[in-house]
Order: structure tokens, then C-alpha cells, then sequence
């Protein structure tokens, strides 16, 4: 029944966001709204759906280790899992606006979640702070909106196509039914999936902080999952990337932003194996990616393949820590002294390279 409640509670999140995507965006461009604008808000919202529901359902259900851990693991699986596994199927283009503007911002909303918590925990102030920086960060993508390319306009347009005239799904109360049914999928599947992860982790003797940062991280990611390996098939290589980067920001500022407001007086405990690891494991994630992205500006399948083989390593380390396993100090040795080491190593190597080809006389 367990496991049966955790499918469930996956099919909910996902069927949630996708019909609140589509009644919000048919709505949205009944009112004479741009496509790029809806591209760029409801679109990349939606896809970060299922954890902004798990983790201010987790706050409600006094579970705040699901509600921290879910955001968490979400972005270190986003980056490391997804765009490894995209990167694979193909080499993934990274356009100049996400090296110079998103992953910073990315960057800076990790650096800004960990001096919030440093107090040991994010309260309701801490909460308006992320979730009035979301408000403007939309705003500002909005206002940008307007001077984007005609390439971008049509880009945008093709992909987010209002309603055939007539369609059943033209009509105002069938895009509010949309709205409406989905939020109450994404209610329910979240309930679902905290309730069945909560026994998940109590009958394998771990706690729901790790169950949050892997199974239930993984799980309200799938949207993401979907939205960059089919972008990767289809050869749309910026918008896999894009939405990957989009996610994880939103992920912290309007994620927890809410969970912190919903949380009120009491706030949100950030529990100190996050502090003392995890966290510091997402944002040199997130300042991974610039070396990376920089590097010809592309994502080679090789560089898909190290993000792959360290999400992995990151939840090897994870069980054996839980477990307490003989071979945690090994594997924490080998990675620490040998593997890490050697990444950096090859990324100062590349970027000194690339910085030679630029700067050779044509």
C-alpha cells in the first residue's frame, strides 16, 4: 500500500502540474499575453510544482526535514542527474545569457539560502525575503522579456500555442476547471508522497532528511526529468539547460520562500547534517556549472557523464553514511583526496586553454 500511495502520490504531482500549466497558460494568453512571458513564469513554475507543494505540505504535516531535503536534493539532482543524463544523449548547448545572468543568480540564491540558515533555521522573515526576491526576479524576467530577439518571440510561441478557437479548452471555465484540478492533484499527490515517504524512511531505519534529498527530491523532479531529456531528443539543447537552472532557482526562493511564510512563528529547522554537508554540496554544484558552461559553451557528454558518476557518489555517500558502514571512511577518502581533486584539476586546464585560444592573435 506504501508504495502503491508513493506512485500515486508521483502520478498526482505530475498530472497536477501538467493540467495547472495548460489551463494557466490558455488563460494566460486569452488575456493577450505573450508567449515568452508565459514561457518564462507559468511554464518554468509549473514544472517546479511538485516541490513547492511537497515542501509547504511537509511544513503542514511537522515534517520540515522532507520540506529542506526535498528542495536540496531537487537541485543537486537537477544539475548532476539531469543534465548529465541530457548531456549524454547529446552535447548541450549553453547560452551566453545563462553564463552571464542565470547561474549567477542561481549561485547567489544558494550562497543566500545558507546565510539565512546559518542561524540553524528559516524562519517567516527569512521566508517573505526569498519569496519577495522570486516576485522581483519574475518581474525582472518580464520587463527583459520585452527586448528579447524575434528568434525568441517565435522560439517561445511555438512552443506555448493558445487554444484552438472553439477547442473545449477555449472557454474561461474550462481553463479555471484546469487550474482548479491540477492544484487539487498537487495537493493530494503531495500528501500522498510525504505520508508514504515518512514510512519509507521509518522501515529502512533512515532518517527524512535522506529521504528527502533522494527519493522524494528525485521524485517531484520528473517534470524536469521530462521537460530537459525531451528538449535534449528533440535537438532544443538551451531550453534542457534553461529549464534545469530556472527550476533550481525557484526551487529555493519560492519553494522555501513559502514553506518559511507557512511555517510562521516556529520557521523552519535546518537540520546540521544539511548545514554541515549537503548544502555546501549544492551550491559547489551550482559554481560548477560556470567552469563548465564556460568551456566552449556547450556541455560535452564526457562533462554529462562526470555530473552522472558524482550524483551517484553523492548517494553512495549518503546511504553509507546512514548506515554507518565500515567502507564510509574509504569512500570518503578516495573521493576527497583522489576523484574531486582530479575534476578541478581538469576544469582550471580547460579554462586556461580556452583562455589561450582567445586570446591568440587572428
Amino acid at each position: 500500500m506504501t508504495i502503491l500511495l508513493f506512485i500515486g502520490g508521483l502520478i498526482g504531482l505530475v498530472a497536477g502540474a501538467e493540467l495547472l500549466v495548460r489551463g494557466a497558460s490558455r488563460l494566460a494568453l486569452s488575456f493577450g499575453i505573450s508567449p515568452l512571458v508565459v514561457g518564462l513564469t507559468i511554464v518554468a513554475f509549473g514544472t517546479s510544482a511538485p516541490e513547492m507543494a511537497v515542501s509547504t505540505g511537509a511544513v503542514l504535516s511537522g515534517q520540515t526535514d522532507i520540506a529542506i531535503g526535498n528542495v536540496v536534493g531537487s537541485n543537486i539532482f537537477n544539475v548532476l542527474f539531469i543534465l548529465g543524463v541530457a548531456a549524454l544523449i547529446t552535447p548541450l548547448v549553453v547560452n551566453i545569457q545563462l553564463i552571464r545572468q542565470e547561474v549567477p543568480i542561481m549561485i547567489g540564491a544558494s550562497l543566500l539560502l545558507l546565510a539565512l540558515g546559518l542561524d540553524g533555521k528559516l524562519g517567516f522573515i527569512d521566508g517573505a525575503i526569498l519569496f519577495a526576491l522570486l516576485i522581483a526576479y519574475t518581474v525582472f524576467l518580464i520587463v527583459q522579456s520585452r527586448g528579447e530577439s524575434k528568434a525568441a518571440q517565435y522560439q517561445f510561441s511555438t512552443e506555448i500555442t493558445p487554444a484552438v478557437p472553439g477547442g473545449w479548452d477555449s472557454k474561461l471555465p474550462a481553463q479555471l476547471a484546469l487550474i482548479v484540478a491540477g492544484l487539487g492533484l498537487l495537493v493530494l499527490g503531495s500528501d500522498w508522497l510525504v505520508t508514504a515517504s515518512t514510512v519509507f524512511a521509518k522501515a529502512l531505519g533512515v532518517s527524512d532528511l535522506v529521504i528527502g534529498l533522494t527519493i522524494v527530491a528525485a521524485g517531484t523532479s520528473m517534470p524536469e526529468v521530462a521537460t530537459s531529456l525531451m528538449a535534449a531528443i528533440k535537438g532544443e539543447r538551451d531550453i534542457a539547460v534553461g529549464n534545469v537552472v530556472g527550476s533550481s532557482t525557484f526551487n529555493i526562493l519560492g519553494c522555501l520562500g513559502l514553506s518559511g511564510i507557512v511555517s510562521g512563528d516556529l520557521g523552519l529547522v535546518m537540520p546540521a547534517a544539511i548545514l554541515n554537508f549537503d548544502i555546501w554540496v549544492m551550491i559547489a554544484v551550482a559554481l560548477a556549472c560556470l567552469p563548465i558552461f564556460m568551456t566552449g559553451r556547450e556541455i560535452a557528454r564526457w562533462e554529462g557523464g562526470v555530473f552522472v558518476l558524482y550524483y551517484a557518489a553523492y548517494v553512495t555517500y549518503l546511504i553509507l553514511a546512514t548506515r554507518q558502514h565500515d567502507t564510509l571512511g574509504v569512500f570518503s577518502m578516495a573521493m576527497m583526496s583522489f576523484v574531486i581533486p582530479i575534476t578541478v584539476i581538469t576544469l582550471i586546464v580547460m579554462l586556461l586553454k580556452r583562455g589561450k585560444v582567445r586570446d591568440r592573435p587572428r
